[in-house]
């Protein structure tokens, strides 16, 4: 590591350099500012750097709650978690669902409506939130706040057909990472442009670099070709609607104020790489099927019947 600039630029002396390997545990803003004046791009340096010559631990979760967020309210489509899909209520399909997933130790939805609250009662555990929550993550911080459990993955209370696998693999990447996620490439052409459709990039070792609901990467060589021919030129990645964190991570997200990223482009999850959160980007072959309009319940039906 001798002659490595990042290190002599951050003025400490080489066995403070080794003491300072357990830092690669922690996240970066346990400690940031109590080692001397670094900045925050050096330290990224530091612990890459460091991380080539220490191996990294895992952390194992044994009690991981999913938790299905579900409002009453939706402007377009009001009562949606009570709407029956194939003689079911939407939110009791999505929880059966959940049932068949490895990882769960127990399924929560988190509502703020009574009416939701009755119904669910009858097929799962329920717990009762504050109306005000900017978001889904925020919504089932209040939960996880009052629950014993290690993790919680956050899961859409519009997707029926959600495979368990997937949050199971969501799950099994909190053993790396403080928060995870899943993403499927995009194969559709109708999902290269839509804003609907939030995009994301990852880095080598697969963890998110940015969210966006514009098309990235932008594609140089190649910004001229049809949506099929760009598609086919690269890897381009539909991020999934389903989150895990690690219980203190998701306290600790939901008390930074809403970051200038996430307000810009309206997704929560730009809050956590601003401030340092690291995310881990399962890729997996599953898309999305939600219901997001009443014209979608019956496309859904089409799918349980086959």
């Amino acid at each position: 590591m001798r002659g490595d600039s990042d290190f002599a630029l951050s003025a400490l002396k080489w066995n403070s350099v080794i003491l300072l390997g357990y830092l690669l545990t922690l996240p970066r803003r346990a400690f940031l500012g109590s080692i001397g004046e670094i900045s925050r791009e050096r330290h990224m340096r530091l612990t890459a750097r460091l991380a080539e010559f220490l191996p990294r631990h895992s952390w194992l979760p044994s009690k991981i709650f999913g938790v299905i967020p579900a409002r009453y309210a939706s402007t377009r489509f009001p009562g949606k978690p009570l709407h029956l899909v194939a003689g079911k209520p939407l939110i009791q399909r999505v929880v059966e669902q959940c049932r068949k997933a490895k990882s769960l130790s127990e399924i929560i939805v988190a509502t703020d409506d009574q009416r939701i609250a009755v119904v669910a009662g009858g097929f799962c555990r329920v717990e009762m939130t504050r109306p005000e929550h900017p978001s889904g993550s925020d919504r089932i911080a209040e939960v996880a706040a009052r629950c014993e459990c290690d993790a919680v993955i956050n899961i859409q209370g519009d997707e029926p057909l959600i495979d368990p696998a997937v949050i199971d693999s969501v799950a099994g990447a909190l053993a790396q990472s403080e928060m995870s996620t899943a993403a499927t490439p995009i194969q559709n052409p109708d999902d290269y442009d839509n804003p609907n459709v939030v995009k994301v990039v990852v880095n080598a070792a697969g963890r998110a670099l940015y969210f966006s609901r514009r098309t990235i990467p932008y594609l140089r060589e190649a910004a001229n070709r049809s949506v099929s021919e760009q598609l086919a030129a690269f890897p381009f990645l539909k991020h999934l609607g389903i989150y895990g964190y690690r219980r203190a991570t998701l306290l600790q997200m939901v008390r930074f104020p809403v970051s200038p990223l996430e307000s810009a482009e309206k997704l929560e999850q730009l809050r956590a790489l601003e401030n340092g959160i690291q995310i881990a980007v399962v890729k997996v072959d599953y898309d999305s099927v939600g219901v997001d309009v009443p014209e979608d319940v019956a496309r859904v039906e089409r799918l349980l019947n086959r």
